[in-house]
């Protein structure tokens, strides 16, 4: 019976090495940006780890009066793709810490 508590303690610190590896990699994140961009490069989308826009750039050649409707939609999917790739490399950040374990939603 001793010997299980020995694993259940020994299982516990790995727990607890992981949650903290989990939060340093998760703040080490947040300093990353990631770039897109939408319609061959005429608009372009940086942003943070903690999902917050850096910049927008749009090439002028984007811009039509006329058709204001385009390029709401170009950039809409640059910010869309940002917000995509970020989770992505979110995703693919823990899993080298998790080995590839599902983990419950909220758990980093």
């Amino acid at each position: 019976m001793l010997g299980n508590m020995g694993n259940m303690g020994q299982m516990m610190k790995k727990m607890q090495k992981l949650q903290a590896d989990m939060a340093k990699m998760q703040e080490e994140l947040k300093s990353r940006t990631v770039e897109t961009s939408a319609g061959g490069g005429v608009i372009k989308v940086v942003i943070t780890g903690e999902k917050q826009i850096k910049s927008i750039k749009i090439d002028p050649a984007a811009v039509d009066p006329e058709d204001t409707e385009m390029l709401e939609d170009l950039i809409t999917a640059a910010v869309n793709e940002a917000l995509k790739k970020v989770d992505d490399m979110m995703s693919q950040e823990m899993g080298k810490l998790t080995g590839g374990m599902n983990l419950p939603p909220g758990m980093f």
